[in-house]
């Protein structure tokens, strides 16, 4: 007997084993394997999911720490996140989240919308680790907020499949999502990932819903200026009036490289602003 939900995309074979189909991992797990986002497994030939409405982590943050600087300005959301991700970044900042493996109190979907609509938040965003990994509920959850007229806010490194994408974008109001770098290796050795998908997402969202990007900036690792050049170019070809986040690095999690030069933040910035309209540096200050 299955305690924990069906995932709601798969695929299931004669031999018991089972193909997730939400990500483009594809993981094809045997039974009792656990994908790649630790957060579905095959229990008896079937996919399903151990996160549902595990909420891990919560907070009411400024919209704009999402960071989303063109979607309501100036007002709050309640923010939710839980355990795993799709990816395995070397320099993740929210590590101990993402592999968070303890208790979850129960929090009732009645509750989760009540706090959403106190202390001025317009609505939910889902963060800290990657939504799309907790598919199912945020698809249930978003569906009963966007009934009651408030925002869903998805923050997420847009690594997912275009059926998976669509069915949820018409309850997504924005979206950030991080465009790591503008090269495969890069999304390949760092992030256990691939790139081409992403940029697929951004083309996708685009048309949908508000969407806002965020690169990291590493020296030496995806901020030459070609590479720079390419990826705001990239994004300036689906929209120019797409908001981009510069963000400066600090060392995190396996990642010891110092963290980003000013001068590098200011180099990314101009070159920016030739290709996009809005563009902004975070974690750092520059006086320009």
């Amino acid at each position: 007997m299955n305690h924990n939900p069906l995932a709601m995309f798969q695929t299931q074979h004669e031999d018991g084993s089972v193909t997730c189909t939400l990500c483009p991992h594809y993981c094809h797990l045997k039974e009792s394997e656990l994908g790649k986002c630790r957060t579905r497994y095959n229990e008896g030939g079937k996919l399903v999911i151990n996160n549902y409405g595990k909420v891990v982590s919560y907070a009411y943050d400024p919209i704009e720490k999402k960071p989303l600087n063109r979607f309501y300005p100036g007002h709050t959301i309640f923010s939710i996140g839980t355990s795993g991700c799709n990816f395995d970044c070397d320099f993740c900042q929210n590590h101990t989240l993402v592999h968070f493996e303890g208790s979850t109190p129960s929090i009732s979907d009645e509750t989760i919308l009540r706090m959403a609509q106190d202390q001025g938040s317009i609505g939910i965003a889902y963060t800290y680790n990657e939504p799309t990994v907790w598919y199912e509920y945020v698809y249930d959850l978003s569906m009963k907020s966007h009934a009651l007229g408030l925002k869903n806010v998805l923050v997420t490194n847009g690594f997912i499949n275009q059926a998976p994408l669509e069915k949820l974008l018409p309850y997504i109001d924005a979206m950030n999502i991080d465009l790591k770098a503008f090269s495969e290796s890069y999304y390949s050795e760092i992030c256990s990932g691939h790139l081409k998908p992403v940029l697929k997402t951004i083309e996708i969202a685009a048309k949908h819903t508000h969407v806002e990007i965020t690169t990291l900036l590493i020296d030496g690792l995806n901020t030459g200026d070609d590479e720079l050049h390419a990826l705001c170019g990239s994004v300036a070809n689906i929209d120019p009036e797409i908001p981009i986040h510069l963000s400066r690095y600090f060392p995190a999690h396996r990642m010891n490289i110092p963290r980003t030069r000013i001068e590098t933040m200011v180099r990314a910035k101009h070159i920016a602003e030739k290709y996009l309209k809005y563009v902004y540096v975070g974690n750092c200050f520059i006086d320009e």
